[in-house]
């Protein structure tokens, strides 16, 4: 099964409004079943001074991408509140609607996400099914957490949004890569072109093979699905 991915590696632009609109331009763009990933909180940033006004333009932003997106698979995080709390959300738009939500779990204490979001439980990490294609999705630290890794065993496709910084370049790299080797997978990372990140927005296969590009604002490139049920008979880890 061939299957069109788009990874945004894009910065945070002046406004929320300029970061949306920016996001559906390659919407637009990409095609019209395409699996979209965008990095992690890419219309407001980590915006702490503003989180009412985040987290109200975020709900704003979700009726604008639900009208937009049908066919396509979009993935990424926003400022949401639940029960009077903040939390880092991912969701999931297919078919003019939220088919899975998200709230990050293990949040970056050196970053001081811990401080401004609630955590979330852990018990919405979970494997979920779109068009016959098995999903999990990591919110950019939880990368790092190979308890994780085990509760997403038989996804075809992992998504990771992320802000994942610079200095940390070659560990998102190395993650990335060991993630789809280890789940026999395919790991899509989408990570922020922002001035202190680490770009690396990269597709890994469960062979090895990784499509890179530091230099785009976009990634795309068309994915063989059937590699994963191949490399799972070739090496049958149960």
């Amino acid at each position: 099964m061939q299957q069109p991915v788009t990874l945004l590696q894009i910065k945070n632009l002046a406004s929320y409004q300029q970061s949306l609109e920016q996001i559906i331009k390659y919407i637009q763009e990409a095609e019209a079943n395409a699996i979209i990933v965008a990095p992690e909180l890419a219309v407001t940033g980590f915006d702490y001074d503003n989180l009412d006004a985040a987290c109200a333009f975020s709900e704003e932003a979700l009726k604008t991408l639900t009208k937009i997106v049908q066919q396509q698979i979009l993935i990424l995080t926003l400022f949401r509140k639940e029960e009077g709390k903040v939390v880092n959300q991912a969701v999931v738009i297919h078919n003019g609607g939220i088919v899975h939500k998200q709230n990050k779990y293990r949040l970056f204490k050196l970053g001081n996400e811990h401080l401004h979001f609630s955590a979330g439980t852990g018990e919405d990490i979970h494997i979920f099914e779109i068009n016959g294609i098995r999903f999990g999705l990591l919110i950019c630290f939880e990368l790092r957490y190979k308890e994780l890794w085990a509760k997403l065993e038989g996804a075809d496709i992992i998504c990771v949004p992320s802000q994942w910084g610079e200095p940390r370049k070659r560990h998102l790299e190395i993650l990335g890569s060991a993630l789809a080797v280890m789940n026999q997978c395919f790991a899509l990372i989408s990570n922020s072109s922002n001035e202190t990140m680490a770009k690396s927005s990269a597709i890994y296969s469960p062979m090895g093979g990784v499509v890179l590009n530091d230099a785009a604002q976009k990634i795309s490139h068309t994915i063989d699905l059937n590699e994963v049920k191949l490399m799972r008979r070739y090496i049958a880890l149960e």
